[in-house]
């Protein structure tokens, strides 16, 4: 697969983004969302607000292949470093696409003046997302344990990743 074009989301793109969404979350795997999200919940939450940005990656052919969201991690003293989620649409898994959207929120922060990017609730057991965050320079600063509640291995630890930049 060629390198996706990653740009800002559109109103148009929001269909696709959110067959993504529903099924990452409804999958129960990877995010600690409320699996029951309906649509307009998806959106209020997913698409950020200035100074954060919310992008898609989309094949040369213009289908949606992944999406990211970022921004700040908290308000006031915790303003300076920021945050990213990153989803995949299952056809697109392993291609790539996770690592490019990683890229392109890591770069985007830097460029943005912030100190450093945190994941605050990455699922232990999804070694393909901690492996790339690894790859990409983040490092696993603890783990709150049982407290994600995967559908095949019962209750497992969540991981809080940091890059400082």
């Amino acid at each position: 697969m060629s390198t996706p074009d990653i740009r800002p989301i559109t109103d148009a793109d929001w269909p696709e983004v959110w067959a993504i969404i529903s099924e990452v979350i409804r999958g129960r795997e990877t995010f600690p969302y409320d699996p029951g999200m309906d649509e307009a919940a998806a959106r209020g939450m997913w698409i950020e607000q200035a100074p954060g940005r919310t992008v898609v990656a989309a094949s040369p052919e213009g289908r949606i292949l992944g999406t990211a969201k970022m921004g700040t991690n908290r308000p006031g003293p915790g303003s300076h470093v920021s945050t990213a989620s990153f989803m995949v649409a299952s056809a697109a898994r392993g291609k790539g696409v996770g690592t490019a959207l990683s890229r392109h929120a890591v770069d985007w922060a830097r460029r943005s003046g912030y100190a450093s990017m945190q994941f605050n609730a990455v699922v232990e057991t999804n070694t393909a997302a901690v492996d790339l965050y690894r790859r990409v320079g983040f490092q696993i600063v603890g783990t709150v344990p049982r407290s994600f509640d995967h559908p095949a291995y019962g209750r497992v630890g969540l991981h809080v990743m940091f890059l400082e930049f």
